[in-house]
């Protein structure tokens, strides 16, 4: 019988999927790192690899199924561990149809990762690196990927909304809901190491703390609001059945708290929206725009639309792109529709042609192009505050983001300056151009 090896060894991360995802994998980072395990940046020099798969949509698990593949071909003798949303959704199918990928490990209980990874390379289960539970006050002190400056912090977990073509709820369950202390204690931990910007996440910050019966997101708001320094604070994802109104005095008076808010309406016409398991219709959307508009004049909204759900007829489209104009939203992200098993609109009558459903997403596309273009142009002129997120090549030259731009999904701001520039951190300047999506801003 062969020597068992001792506990530890090198690994690569290769993320996948939303931001969710990502702070998953700087938790399993986290604890690895804290066990006997090392990271690397090269995945030739890791003796194991894991893949962070998102399961959400097709085009997402084909992509990371890819990857395990492309891993697999490329190092044949390394071991591969397929983590996350994929493989949490489908453990048996995978198990049989990917025997590429070592193991699989879901995102219930990530503090069992380094057992699992000690385990699939022959290193044993040592107990002293492999927590059976995950230290919270761990998760302000953990490795980021976010680019320089710029953190996102989970505040809940699940979903109860049970939107029609969502198949999150299988694989995140239900709202669990992270108590104040502990995600106030991750703020205050993120903005000692210098974080400028907290992102709070989840699949509805609206329905924070419904679980709890209690506090809900204004309660944390307003714990928040106790931190002391410059920071700011960005929400999305917040569903907007569930807004909750409270908030928005909360950002008026402090402005730490951005006026930036993601509102997943996915549809403009009442029918589809019913099918979609929404309890409000178009016109109460509009209605709730213009009460946020009201209380914040300086809002930014963005949002996510959906085309060729099952039944949308061409009458339904049009009205999509009737509430497109009508909302006059800054930022829009468009998909199309992906039919998951095991979601109510999976056996819908009346599906939609890909091809139909992927030209009335670039027709909504096309649309969002001029409104998002006029919308950018209302910063040209205006002193604000940038957070500097990195160097461009180009000498003089750095990209950051303004309050109107969320990371990695809206535009950038470009900065020209003599002087160098830290990223990670906030300086003011004057919006003088608009380029396509990114703005143009001078230093002062």
């Amino acid at each position: 019988m062969g020597s068992i090896k001792q506990a530890g060894g090198s690994y690569y991360l290769d993320p996948f999927g939303c931001v969710k995802n990502q702070v998953d994998a700087e938790t399993m980072m986290a604890i690895l790192d804290r066990s006997d395990w090392s990271r690397t940046e090269d995945s030739s020099n890791a003796d194991l690899i894991i893949i962070n798969s998102c399961g959400f949509i097709e085009s997402a698990k084909q992509e990371s199924i890819n990857a395990v593949l492309s891993y697999r071909k490329q190092y044949p003798e390394k071991k591969i561990l397929l983590a996350g949303c994929l493989a949490k959704r489908y453990p048996g199918e995978l198990s049989e149809s990917l025997p590429e990928a070592d193991a699989l490990f879901g995102n219930t209980n990530i503090a069992a990762i380094t057992k699992t990874a000690n385990s699939i390379t022959g290193r044993g289960d040592d107990s002293s690196s492999s927590p059976e539970f995950f230290p919270h006050s761990l998760l302000g002190d953990r490795p980021l990927l976010s680019l320089p400056g710029q953190a996102y912090v989970k505040i809940s977990e699940g979903c109860n909304n049970r939107c029609s073509f969502c198949a999150i709820p299988g694989i995140r369950g239900p709202l669990q809901s992270r108590p104040i202390p502990r995600v106030l204690d991750e703020c205050r931990r993120l903005l000692e190491r210098g974080i400028g910007e907290l992102c709070l996440i989840g699949q509805d910050l609206g329905s924070y703390g419904a679980d709890l019966g209690g506090a809900g997101l204004p309660e944390l708001l307003e714990a928040l609001s106790s931190l002391e320094g410059h920071f700011w604070v960005r929400f999305l994802y917040i569903h907007p059945d569930n807004f909750p109104r409270p908030i928005l005095e909360v950002c008026r008076r402090d402005k730490r708290f951005l006026p930036y808010f993601d509102l997943p309406f996915q549809h403009g016409s009442a029918k589809i929206l019913r099918a979609m398991n929404r309890r409000l219709d178009p016109g109460a959307y509009l209605s709730l725009l213009g009460e946020i508009r009201e209380i914040l004049p300086d809002v930014v909204i963005r949002s996510t639309f959906l085309t060729g759900f099952p039944g949308e007829t061409e009458e339904d489209f049009q009205e999509l792109l009737d509430f497109q104009a009508r909302a006059d939203l800054d930022w829009v992200g468009v998909f199309a529709y992906s039919r998951e098993e095991d979601t109510p609109a999976y056996n819908m009558k009346g599906r939609v042609s890909k091809k139909t459903a992927a030209q009335r997403k670039t027709m909504i596309e096309e649309q969002q192009t001029g409104i998002t273009e006029r919308r950018m142009d209302r910063f040209i002129g205006r002193a604000l505050e940038c957070l500097i997120e990195e160097t461009v090549d180009e000498e003089d030259v750095y990209l950051g983001r303004l309050y109107c731009q969320a990371p990695e999904v809206d535009g950038s701001t470009v900065i020209r300056s003599d002087r160098p520039l830290t990223p990670g951190t906030f300086i003011q300047g004057r919006v003088f151009a608009r380029s396509g999506f990114d703005l143009e801003l001078s230093p002062s």
